[in-house]
């Protein structure tokens, strides 16, 4: 889609990244489950770094977070998979908008 994208493998990997230059990104997109961490738990990290930076958390069924807990952590968006290439376009152009 012609975006720049930084990848990580891990929460952990990814908090690190970010702490050294949270300026440097445009939006953040996290799995729910993940290595080290998980998605909300790096999302509430990143926020508290950067209170306006994007989030789209993606998860598959999950007891831990719903789209509500996601939205009251500040999450933008909250994206069930399996999620479409059309369904991430999507996504990342409202968060981008707004």
């Amino acid at each position: 889609m012609g975006y720049i994208v930084t990848v990580r493998n891990s929460g952990l990997e990814a908090l690190k990244v970010f702490k050294k230059r949270p300026d440097q990104f445009d939006l953040v997109i996290t799995d729910q489950t993940m290595p080290g961490m998980t998605g909300s738990d790096l999302s509430r990290n990143m926020l508290q770094i950067r209170h306006d930076i994007p989030i789209i958390l993606c998860t598959g069924y999950s007891n831990l977070i719903d789209e509500d807990k996601a939205k009251a952590i500040g999450i933008r968006e909250f994206a069930l998979k399996p999620i479409t290439k059309f369904v991430i376009a999507k996504l990342i152009g409202q968060v981008l908008n707004r």
